[in-house]
């Protein structure tokens, strides 16, 4: 019986009711009151305790938070595949990219390698690595009316069909370059002195325009050619625009055939009095600027 009247007196302290009073420690005034019991208390902790076990179990079981515990680390082979392939898509990039920034590099400078009649010049060819990557619909028809305004979007026949031309299939001869000044010619093309494009004077604070429409890809200040500008053109063509006085257009800028990009001057160490040093690059190789350009 004793043992009985203990659990039965035990249970019935945790049905006791109990009054929680919150008072103002100044004034004893009564802020709040709540009735509870202890079996309450142990109910509600109880339960939170288990609410709290239940969401670390779920955050663990379907996050990827199961990754941070030790000896956790395993991964699916179709993700390491695809990881291995990112890294070596990756790898291909940054070696294009490293060669043609060396390549362009060597543009900027005059540092040309001339290979041998009958040789495949070495000009970094970036489609190859960029051929698998999708192209959206906006992109395409963006590229297309880029073509159209450079003259090398690609034909169609009666029926609307593409006919396979490429646009580095046609030759210079059949663009149109804007004059970039017009002025007198000082120093022409010679490959044998690597003087690898013109020397056109012209009047202080003459403007130079673009030769045609394209995408500035440097604009910038050189040791040996000052105030630089390079734009690539379709067809793939790079013009330069060496020694001006200041530059109006920045790398990154889409500019149109005429449209001023800098103004005539004289920096760079390789410059001795006010011109124009413009440079004419088809398939990675210099050409004479006279025989496709009318500086006059």
């Amino acid at each position: 019986m004793t043992e009985e009247k203990k659990q039965g007196s035990r249970w019935e302290r945790l049905k006791d009711n109990y009054r929680l009073v919150v008072m103002n420690k100044d004034t004893f005034e009564e802020v709040g009151a709540y009735n509870l019991s202890l079996l309450n208390v142990y109910i509600l902790i109880s339960s939170v305790v288990v609410l709290v076990a239940i969401l670390v179990w779920l955050a663990f079981a379907f996050t990827p938070l199961a990754r941070l515990l030790p000896n956790n680390h395993t991964v699916d082979h179709e993700t390491l595949v695809k990881l291995y392939q990112d890294l070596d898509s990756l790898e291909q990039l940054t070696e294009a990219q490293a060669t043609y920034n060396e390549s362009f590099r060597r543009m900027l400078t005059g540092e040309v390698q001339y290979e041998p009649e009958g040789e495949v010049p070495t000009t970094p060819n970036l489609d190859s690595v960029f051929e698998e990557i999708p192209i959206s619909e906006e992109e395409q028809e963006l590229r297309r009316e880029f073509e159209i305004q450079n003259g090398t979007a690609q034909a169609l026949d009666q029926s609307g069909v593409p006919v396979n031309i490429s646009p580095r299939d046609k030759p210079l001869e059949q663009m149109y370059f804007s004059p970039p000044i017009s002025g007198t010619i000082t120093a022409n093309f010679n490959k044998d002195e690597n003087h690898l494009g013109v020397d056109v004077v012209a009047p202080k604070n003459t403007p130079i325009k673009a030769a045609l429409d394209g995408w500035i890809i440097f604009s910038d200040w050189t040791l040996e050619t000052g105030n630089t500008i390079a734009i690539q053109h379709a067809n793939n063509i790079v013009t330069f625009y060496k020694h001006n006085s200041s530059l109006l257009k920045k790398t990154g800028s889409f500019v149109r055939a005429g449209e001023a990009i800098a103004i005539i001057g004289n920096t760079g160490e390789l410059s001795d009095g006010p011109h124009l040093h413009f440079e004419l690059w088809h398939e990675g190789k210099p050409v004479n600027p006279t025989d496709f350009v009318d500086f006059k």
